[in-house]
């Protein structure tokens, strides 16, 4: 009898542990390549989403496919060389450089009619039909890109860009969001909608940006929206966003340790049988 319980004790524990492993492909851009590259953030940031599920989750095995500056565009146009294995989960976290870069939007037809690389519809349709090829069983999950404050290049200054308070080329960021929401309802795929849901927004992208007052030279710690249209020199500025100045991003774009872990707790959330 002792034999036989034992017997199937092991069973049981050799079937626990096969289900439990789980590989993730986690496709992005800076966002997600910067879990595994805390020097180019100036070691800012400790652990990226991926560490903080991987570490959550001792069951789960993820490959970053992260891109720095590459958009949903120039993944689709690379689908085939990018060496992307089969997965159990893929996330696709896409669309703030889109947006950044003036790619053209589209429209849901798009994405239903397979129309290419020319939009941002049809570059996630070519990225879903590849993933669904490599696995017709893996599950898939979309992620909107965030609200986005000043950016400004911890390692060059001159890498800067303004937030997602204005359009870009006639966009806004939040139609970019809107339409992986869209896309993710067309398709049944689930969506954490970190643009509307996260908590994270201008308000708290930083706690300041450190500009100098055009009339008198000096140094002011201005909270959104007041830093709005103050200029920035990045030939002779200090670098506007000091370690106390780190919120929910370290320098307006990229998150912080704290950004990151709403990142992570929201995709648990989506992340069904993964607890």
């Amino acid at each position: 009898m002792k034999k036989l319980l034992l017997f199937l004790a092991l069973i049981v524990i050799a079937g626990a542990s096969k289900t439990r492993k789980i590989t993730w492909v986690a496709i992005g851009d800076s966002i997600t390549y910067l879990n595994d590259h805390q020097n180019e953030t100036g070691n800012r940031v400790t652990k990226g989403y991926l560490t903080l599920i991987a570490e959550k989750f001792p069951q789960v095995t993820y490959i970053n496919q992260g891109h720095n500056g590459w958009t949903s565009v120039n993944i689709a146009d690379k689908i085939e060389s990018l060496n992307l294995v089969k997965a159990d989960v893929y996330t696709i976290f896409l669309g703030t450089n889109d947006w950044w870069q003036g790619k053209a939007l589209g429209t849901i037809a798009d994405y239903e009619q397979a129309k290419g690389t020319g939009t941002v519809y049809g570059a996630f349709r070519i990225i879903t039909d590849k993933l669904k090829a490599l696995s017709k069983k893996s599950k898939i999950i979309l992620i909107t890109p965030m609200q986005r404050g000043d950016f400004v290049y911890i390692n060059s200054y001159k890498n800067n860009a303004f937030g997602s308070y204005k359009p870009k080329n006639d966009q806004t960021l939040e139609q970019f969001a809107n339409a992986i929401v869209e896309i993710g309802k067309k398709d049944k795929i689930p969506v954490v909608d970190l643009f509307h849901d996260s908590g994270i927004t201008l308000d708290n992208m930083v706690r300041f940006k450190r500009l100098k007052d055009p009339q008198t030279g000096a140094y002011k710690d201005l909270k959104y929206p007041d830093y709005v249209d103050v200029p920035f020199n990045p030939e002779t500025d200090e670098y506007p966003y000091p370690e106390e100045a780190i919120d929910m991003t370290y320098d307006g774009l990229h998150p912080s340790d704290k950004g990151y872990e709403v990142i992570a707790d929201l995709l648990v959330k989506k992340w069904k049988g993964l607890k």
